[in-house]
C-alpha cells in the first residue's frame, strides 16, 4: 500500500521550539525555517514523537544519533536509537547542525 504525501502532511504537527538538550546541557534555538528536531552542536534528541510534532511518544529517552542516510529530496537524514527503547528513528539534518559531527555519521556503517 503507498502512503501518499497528504497523508503525512496530516501526521506532521509544526512546532519549532528551543529546549536545553539532555545530552550536551546546550541551550538550543528555534530553527525559524522547520521544526527543531534535535540539538544542533551535538545531534541527539529526544524520543517524545509518534508522528512528527505530536508529542505523543511516552517513552522520553535520549536518541542518540548513530548514522546518517543521504536523500536525495530532503539531503543528510540521521538516524538515531533511542537509548531507552532501542527504537530507530529518521529525522532531516538542519542547516545549522554540527558539521564535524555529520562528516563522522557519514563514515558509521548503518547496520
Amino acid at each position: 500500500m503507498n502512503k501518499r504525501k497528504d497523508d503525512f502532511v496530516r501526521k506532521f504537527t509544526v512546532i519549532d521550539e528551543e529546549f536545553t538538550c539532555e545530552n550536551c546541557g546546550k541551550h538550543v534555538p528555534k530553527l525559524g525555517y522547520s521544526c527543531r528536531n534535535h540539538c544542533p552542536y551535538c545531534l541527539h534528541s529526544k524520543h517524545v514523537d509518534i508522528n512528527p510534532g505530536d508529542r505523543s511518544e511516552k517513552c522520553h529517552g535520549l536518541l542518540k544519533p548513530i548514522g546518517l542516510e543521504i536523500d536525495s529530496q530532503k539531503g543528510y537524514v540521521i538516524l538515531f536509537q533511542c537509548e531507552t527503547c532501542q527504537k530507530i528513528t529518521k529525522n532531516k539534518s538542519a542547516e545549522d547542525d554540527n558539521t564535524e559531527l555529520i562528516i563522522q555519521l557519514s563514515a558509521k556503517p548503518i547496520i
